[in-house]
């Protein structure tokens, strides 16, 4: 049995890696954004070993999350699948001050990897779209350019997938890696997607837990329906790494462990 934590656990994608965990025996936490998605989750999966609360939109609930996290911890695994899509018409700041789908998707992810106790397995959802993403250092949040909600959304699984690679060289006893779930019917994803909530839980759910395989230990790797993709090429560019780490740094005035 392992323990296991998923953020995002509520709904979609992370309510079924959660409840595919939990029928295989394992030892499950939840996120849940508010008290009031934590008493649903609570109704739909009471098997869980327990619900920690916190807005990824705040990094003040997000510090408090990674330390409520911590306690009921350690994990043997930890699956970062909160996101949010692109679908917004207007650029949206948060009480940060961060542009929202950057906070969400990227800084808040780092967040918690850099405050939480290292566990066995890393494991972060990105997407498909992580492809058309482009890296600009002079305006990680369109401050600047003109508003592209999908352009942010591909840049923030873009930058996923770098974090993913970076702490996969910096922490080399922990097998990290980035999963693409697929275009999944999702609330996000939509009626029209043609992958199945199953489909789109099980890479992670075979990467966080699986022993059948020696691909299982191998780190640093962006996969979909268990095969290894090739990522955009800037995720790969290890400088381009240690900037991103920079700036989340800063931004969080958090730095990753050595």
């Amino acid at each position: 049995m392992s323990s296991v934590f998923v953020t995002g656990s509520t709904q979609g994608i992370g309510l079924e890696t959660a409840t595919t965990l939990i029928a295989a025996g394992h030892q499950v936490v939840l996120h849940a954004r508010d008290e009031a998605r934590a008493a649903d989750a609570h109704v739909l999966l009471p098997e869980a070993a327990g619900i920690v609360v916190g807005d990824l939109a705040s990094l003040a609930q997000t510090r408090e999350l990674a330390a409520a996290a911590a306690r009921v911890g350690p994990f043997d695994a930890v699956i970062h699948n909160a996101g949010v899509g692109g679908g917004v018409p207007e650029r949206a700041v948060t009480a940060d001050g961060l542009e929202r789908i950057f906070q969400i998707n990227v800084v808040a992810p780092y967040l918690l990897t850099a405050l939480m106790p290292r566990p066995s397995r890393l494991i972060y959802l990105t997407s498909g779209l992580e492809e058309a993403g482009r890296v600009e250092w002079d305006d990680l949040q369109f401050d600047y350019r003109s508003w592209d909600g999908m352009q942010a959304y591909s840049d923030s699984k873009l930058y996923d997938v770098m974090l993913a690679f970076a702490v996969a060289r910096r922490w080399p006893k922990t097998v990290v890696n980035a999963v693409d779930p697929g275009w999944v019917k999702t609330r996000m994803g939509g009626p029209a997607a043609t992958d199945e909530l199953p489909q789109g839980a099980d890479t992670q759910v075979w990467l966080a837990v699986g022993t059948d395989s020696d691909e299982i230990g191998i780190s640093g790797r962006y996969l979909k329906h268990r095969r290894v993709l090739t990522a955009n090429p800037e995720a790969r560019d290890e400088a381009q790494q240690e900037k991103l780490l920079a700036v989340l740094a800063e931004i969080t005035g958090v730095r990753l462990p050595d």
